[in-house]
C-alpha cells in the first residue's frame, strides 16, 4: 500500500512530516493513540470534516473531539478557561482524558454540532502527538470505525472498513488500553463525568 506508513517498530517520526501536511491540506489519515485508533482530520477544515462525517456514517449532531499537542494549542482554540479546568488538564494530559471547554470562532459549527463547547484531548501516544505537531492544527478525531461499530484496536481490520476511503494509514501496532477517554465538563468548578473510560472516578477528584 502506497498510503502506508508502518512504525510499530520505528521511531522515525520524520516520516510523519508529509502526512501532517496531508492532514494540513484537508485530507482524513487513520492513527493510533493510546486508547483506540482514531480517523482524523484538519479541525479547522470545514469541507474535509463534512467528509469525515460522511466517511464515518456518523450523524452531524453528533460532536467530534479536537486533539492537541500543547497547552498553546488549548489556548488557540478555547476560551474563558477556567482555573480549575487548567488544573484538570495538567493532571490528566497527555493521557486518555477529555475535557469540554467553551470553544472559539476558529472553530467550524460542524465539528461540534452547534454547540459553544468543544471536547479537547492531548493523547499520550508519541505518534499521534508528532502527527499532531507536523499538522500544525488541531486535529479532529474520531475512532476509526463505522458508527455505531466497536471501536477497533488493531490496524488490519481497519483498512478492511476503510480501504479507498481515507488518505493515508499509520500503523503503531495494537493500541494500549482499547478503552475510550473518559470524557469531563466542569460546572461551577465541579467536574461531570460525561462518559466513564480508562480514567476513573476516584482519580478525578482525588486531590
Amino acid at each position: 500500500m502506497e498510503n502506508y506508513l508502518d512504525l510499530r517498530n520505528s521511531n522515525d517520526y520524520l516520516k510523519l512530516n508529509k502526512i501532517g501536511n496531508i492532514i494540513k491540506n484537508g485530507g482524513i489519515v487513520v492513527f493510533p493513540t493510546e486508547t483506540v485508533y482514531g480517523i482524523g482530520t484538519n479541525a479547522l477544515n470545514e469541507k474535509s470534516i463534512k467528509r469525515l462525517y460522511e466517511i464515518k456514517k456518523r450523524l452531524l449532531n453528533k460532536p467530534i473531539s479536537l486533539l492537541v499537542n500543547n497547552i498553546d494549542m488549548v489556548n488557540q482554540i478555547a476560551k474563558d478557561i477556567t482555573k480549575k479546568e487548567y488544573e484538570l488538564m495538567e493532571k490528566f494530559f497527555p493521557g486518555p482524558f477529555t475535557i469540554i471547554l467553551k470553544k472559539k470562532d476558529i472553530i467550524p459549527n460542524i465539528v461540534t454540532a452547534n454547540l459553544d463547547t468543544v471536547g479537547v484531548r492531548m493523547p499520550n501516544n508519541d505518534i499521534a502527538r508528532k502527527l499532531i505537531e507536523y499538522a500544525g492544527v488541531p486535529i479532529a478525531t474520531t475512532s476509526a470505525n463505522i458508527s455505531g461499530e466497536i471501536s477497533e484496536t488493531n490496524l488490519k481490520n481497519i483498512i478492511e472498513i476503510f480501504n479507498n476511503k481515507v488518505d493515508y494509514f499509520i500503523d503503531g501496532g495494537e493500541s494500549n488500553l482499547g478503552i475510550p477517554s473518559t470524557i469531563v465538563k466542569v460546572t461551577n468548578d465541579i467536574p461531570y463525568i460525561l462518559r466513564k473510560g480508562s480514567i476513573k472516578e476516584e482519580q478525578i477528584f482525588k486531590n
